[in-house]
């Protein structure tokens, strides 16, 4: 018999007409009451589909990208190497899954990244929080650069400020007034979090208030 659904056959043998004692016809028999905990757990179907986020992680190479989607893919980290292009990652997670698309970080591919905003819902920025200042400053640009491009302006941004656990790394605090994001983001759905590919509880949490925000802009769109 599949689980997933009743046999007929089975429900007939166990009708209540059938089972219940003749005296008293409004009395359920105790494997009429078995019958009614086999439908409940068994006869329910599969679980609704997760909702899926098409998303664009971006970020400097070196950033720790490539390293904090395959941790969060349970892939082994150990022989990570830049991403050149653009790869694609279905990264599962309890309420949603998000079909990341993280494009490489080095000099000859930024200028291309554009081509590949179209159709995201979100997007991932990933800074090394202990670069030096040049590349700090460069990923200042290109993260205010995102901001406002028009493909990307009005959705959710999740800012992982990583490597936290480098001597060197700034604070989130510091990332934060460095990189201007009051002013700049304001009226924007964004959060900044540290991570550290150590950590990834923490990494899941953040994931979790970007899946928070692409859930609040799809109500809001459903409402317009």
């Amino acid at each position: 018999m599949n689980p997933l659904y009743c046999s007929p056959s089975s429900a007939s043998l166990l009708r209540p007409g059938s089972l219940s004692s003749s005296r008293d016809q409004t009395q359920l028999s105790p494997r009429y009451m078995d019958y009614l905990c086999f439908r409940t757990l068994c006869c329910k179907g599969p679980p609704p589909p997760r909702p899926e986020y098409d998303v664009v992680c971006i970020g400097l190479t070196g950033s720790g990208k490539t390293s904090l989607l395959s941790k969060l893919c349970s892939e082994a980290t150990d022989s990570i190497v830049p991403t050149t292009g653009f790869s694609i990652k279905a990264v599962p997670f309890q309420n949603a899954i998000l079909n990341v698309k993280e494009l490489g970080g080095a000099d000859s591919i930024k200028k291309y990244w554009s081509r590949y905003y179209q159709g995201s819902q979100g997007v991932v920025f990933v800074l090394d929080s202990a670069s030096s200042d040049e590349d700090l400053e460069v990923a200042r640009t290109e993260l205010h650069s995102a901001l406002q491009h028009p493909q990307l302006c009005t959705l959710p941004f999740l800012i992982l400020a990583n490597h936290q656990d480098k001597p060197a790394a700034r604070s989130v605090q510091e990332i934060k007034k460095y990189f201007e994001l009051e002013p700049l983001a304001r009226g924007k759905s964004w959060v900044l979090e540290g991570s550290m590919v150590d950590n990834m509880d923490g990494v899941k949490e953040s994931f979790s208030q970007l899946i928070h925000m692409l859930e609040e802009k799809e109500q809001e769109i459903g409402r317009i």
